[in-house]
């Protein structure tokens, strides 16, 4: 006897989870939020934490079980493109200038929270850690998950409030940049560590994962290039946008094989393909916004509705001590990472106001802590009942970024900067942007 037809149910979740998150990310810009706040809390909502639990039938009938599997690879799928286009938008050129006061809140910002993090991780270990894993990787995992900044929401916080082309801006989006390739950097070791038996095992795919860099900068980028360069002189045509919308989604699928098969997570090799892929193609920077436009509000609404059916605050009411656990989580990300951040730029010669501005900024973590959260749920390093804890930490530190800054700003007048290029436009939310900017 052949399985039921999954198609009927998919085509119930799919208008219904797109449209449930457009309407949240609505709601988020009404209250001065980013969208991504208002699509993070539609997840939740979908989920067991509240429709699950006020009417059980009904969150059975607009997503279905049968078809969750399915809207789970779409999303993981979405989730792809959104780290090509981090990595295609990555601009490690904001550094100029601001060198020492960028290397300081960088670093602090990010060692701070590791330390903290893994303080944390040591003691919630013998409790909350899953059965069978290891200390080393789940005391990492809660130390890296601790040191996020969310790079895209924090570019588009900045251009709502204006300040993308300041200094504050500047130095903001380049101090995420470098805690962005350092926490990625460090997940790499985690889930390496998770699948390894033994200390070779992870010094093979340690050397498999240099290897692969190696290849992707020396080889694929003069290729990209070269290919890119040779295609400047042509008239714009849908035969050429169709060859580099089809090289461009099959590299970065492959890259993401490439990763995913030496043992470092798929998503790791699609923002590696972003980040070589070459700046200044007219024809590359119209595909990636045309990549935009469909992932964000198609596919990446699904990965919210896959994290709202993951995460259960009506489990954590069971324990009076996982409360516990949350509010402690929740106050050391802000204490290190707000006032880390803050405490290094005021030591590098600003004023109190900018500092504690650029703090709040650094304390944004959105769209990306989701990812990183999402890969130690599906790896087993941490359970459903620490994956809520975060989740619920990452919503609550996104909502007071623009809050916070807005009430900081009062009285004070932005110092524009000039840039060699801007920072990112995108917002990944489901209501694409004008004129997008993907290198």
């Amino acid at each position: 006897m052949s399985a039921p037809d999954p198609l009927p149910d998919l085509l119930i979740a799919l208008p219904v989870v797109i449209v449930a998150c457009r309407v949240g990310a609505a709601l988020a810009r009404r209250a001065r939020q980013p969208p991504v706040v208002g699509e993070i809390a539609t997840g939740i909502l979908l989920g067991p934490s509240v429709l699950g639990l006020l009417w059980p039938a009904a969150q059975t009938w607009l997503i279905p079980p049968a078809a969750i599997p399915y809207t789970g690879q779409l999303g993981q799928l979405g989730l792809l493109v959104f780290m090509f286009l981090i990595g295609l938008e990555l601009d490690l050129g904001l550094l100029r200038g601001q060198g020492r006061t960028a290397a300081a809140v960088s670093q602090t910002a990010m060692l701070l929270p590791l330390a903290a993090g893994a303080t944390l991780g040591l003691g919630m270990y013998g409790t909350l850690a899953p059965q069978g894993v290891r200390e080393t990787p789940f005391v990492l995992f809660i130390a890296v998950a601790m040191s996020v900044t969310a790079l895209p929401v924090l570019a588009r916080i900045l251009t709502d409030h204006g300040l993308h082309r300041t200094r504050l801006g500047a130095l903001a989006m380049a101090c995420a940049a470098v805690d962005d390739v350092l926490a990625w950097c460090l997940l790499a070791v985690v889930v390496a560590l998770s699948h390894s038996a033994s200390p070779w095992d992870a010094l093979t795919t340690a050397a498999f994962t240099l290897c692969f860099l190696l290849v992707m900068v020396y080889v694929v980028r003069p290729v990209l290039t070269r290919w890119a360069a040779g295609g400047e002189g042509e008239a714009e045509s849908a035969d050429r946008s169709g060859r580099t919308l089809t090289v461009l989604f099959c590299g970065l699928c492959l890259a993401a094989l490439a990763t995913d098969r030496i043992g470092v997570h798929a998503l790791v090799g699609a923002f590696v393909f972003g980040a070589v892929s070459p700046r200044g193609s007219r024809e590359i920077t119209r595909s990636a916004t045309r990549l935009h436009r469909i992932t964000a509000p198609l596919l990446l609404p699904l990965f919210f509705a896959q994290t709202g059916l993951r995460t259960d605050i009506g489990a954590l009411g069971a324990d009076p001590a996982h409360w516990w656990w949350a509010v402690a989580l929740f106050a050391t990300a802000v204490a290190t990472k707000w006032g880390g951040s803050a405490l290094a730029a005021r030591l590098c010669g600003g004023s109190w106001p900018e500092a504690l501005r650029l703090g709040a900024l650094m304390n944004c973590r959105g769209l990306t802590e989701l990812v990183i959260l999402n890969v130690g749920l599906d790896l087993g390093v941490i359970g459903r009942d620490i994956f809520t804890m975060l989740v619920l930490m990452a919503l609550a530190t996104t909502a007071l970024t623009s809050p916070a800054l807005s009430r900081l700003g009062r009285g004070l007048a932005p110092q524009p900067v000039r840039l060699s290029q801007g920072p990112p436009s995108s917002s990944y939310s489901t209501e694409p942007t004008k004129g997008t900017r993907t290198g």
